[in-house]
């Protein structure tokens, strides 16, 4: 069991977490393997217990414990039964509750039956939305938990922020580590592209061997455990090729950013003999290629983002694009060799954007393509990302879509590298490190 003193606070999802205490909805954590889950239903039973609730008042109960194997649904409602205290709210936390067979039908139940607060994980194959809604429709809140942010690096493996003015004035950052050592603040963000953001490789330090053995532990865990035990357990067998599936996963992670299709994913497999070519050399099994690579956003390993037309203002059908959970995982899968630095910074860039509640999408204006189409409300962001702004055709190319764009909504350009207060034809051009460091989404707000 994790203990609570050695729990590090995850500020943003603790108060989503938080302000729905106390109310009818079940709370829901969902997210990939080993992001925090669990962490997080623990900071919640600390921060009850720090107010006033009573041990006796939590039950809480990890269904990947040997102690709870055997339990059906009807042994867990009365085995919860047993511990409610008459006259109390109790604080029901399930961890991985999906492994009980019916585990919604006992939810339900402790809904009626207790005065109570229930909170439950569903790891990133098992309890996901277009499962559980059905049963809890209009009952239940989900919090979508992601790898840490690259703030949320900085805590976690014990660096300290500190910003200063250079002796033009400029504001700037740098990291001091726990051995009291000065870094730039680009050479950790750089550790943060190459490591990632799970939470764990904090216990093992930013030493390429120890995060190859813990990311390859997750993603055994996510795509050879919980994706074909899944299809198991809801009786369906489209996914039983641990090979096959492999393969899908590592197509995508080498293709983050670019436009894809089922039909390129299945040609590819064709050329590598990995499936047999279709009749009439159409596309090969078309559905199952797709029921692969559903079974991988499903399990939050990937998130296909849609493209979206401006002037149509509608989604469009064809050519989405994937981006990977966690930049440390795709290093893991293709090596640590350099990759293309251009899509990684786009899928930091796009976590980050659902990290604050966007909604993204890519843009498409006449022919041509801007990377990000945030939306929040009633606010837009039109986004560009990029590795520098200092060669010419790059400045023109970044530009271009942007110059197509005659609404008033917030237009911008993330590089990895920006000068201080830099400014393009009018649109900021904003360091990658600062605009992750920032809560703003820009400096123009």
């Amino acid at each position: 069991m994790i203990q609570s003193q050695d729990l590090k606070m995850r500020e943003g999802y603790f108060n989503k977490l938080k302000a729905f205490m106390n109310t009818q909805s079940v709370k829901v954590i969902t997210g990939i393997r080993r992001c925090g889950k669990s962490s997080l239903l623990k900071l919640m039973v600390r921060y009850l217990a720090e107010h006033g609730t009573s041990q006796q008042q939590i039950i809480e109960m990890n269904f990947e414990s040997l102690e709870f194997s055997q339990m059906d649904f009807m042994t867990l409602y009365h085995h919860v039964k047993s511990k409610v205290v008459p006259t109390k709210r109790m604080y029901l936390f399930f961890d991985e509750i999906q492994r009980i067979e019916q585990w919604q039908d006992a939810v339900n139940s402790f809904r009626v039956d207790f005065d109570c607060d229930i909170y439950i994980t569903g790891s990133n194959s098992y309890l996901l939305s277009s499962e559980f809604s059905t049963y809890l429709s209009g009952r239940y809140v989900e919090i979508k938990m992601l790898p840490l942010s690259f703030i949320e690096f900085l805590d976690f493996h014990d660096f300290t922020l500190q910003n200063y003015n250079n002796p033009s004035g400029i504001l700037k950052y740098r990291v001091r580590d726990k051995s009291g050592e000065l870094h730039e603040i680009q050479e950790v963000l750089d550790a943060y592209i190459r490591f990632g953001g799970m939470p764990t490789l904090a216990e093992v330090g930013l030493v390429q061997e120890n995060a190859l053995t813990l990311l390859e532990g997750i993603f055994s865990t996510v795509v050879m455990r919980d994706i074909l035990e899944r299809e198991k357990r809801r009786g369906k067998r489209q996914i039983t090729d641990s090979f096959l599936l492999r393969k899908v996963c590592l197509f995508l992670a080498d293709n983050i950013g670019n436009n894809t299709s089922i039909s390129s994913i299945g040609n590819m497999l064709v050329t590598e003999k990995v499936l047999d070519e279709g009749p009439h050399k159409k596309s090969p099994a078309v559905n199952t290629v797709k029921a692969y690579v559903e079974a991988l956003v499903e399990s939050f390993m990937f998130y296909e983002i849609k493209r979206f037309d401006i002037k149509g203002r509608e989604y469009l059908k064809t050519l989405g694009k994937y981006y990977i959970v966690d930049s440390g995982l795709r290093n893991f899968l293709l090596g640590f060799n350099g990759l293309d630095t251009g899509h990684m910074l786009e899928n930091i860039v796009y976590l980050d954007l659902l990290r604050r509640g966007y909604d993204v999408a890519v843009g498409k204006i006449d022919n041509i393509e801007i990377d990000f189409v945030a939306t929040k409300g009633a606010k837009t962001l039109y986004i560009q990302v990029t590795q520098s702004m200092a060669d010419e055709r790059t400045r023109e190319r970044e530009i271009k879509p942007l110059k197509l764009l005659k609404n008033g909504h917030i237009k911008m350009i993330i590089a990895r590298e920006a000068l201080p207060n830099q400014f393009l034809d009018g649109f900021p051009v904003i360091g990658l490190a600062e605009w992750l460091l920032t809560k703003e989404d820009s400096p123009t707000l």
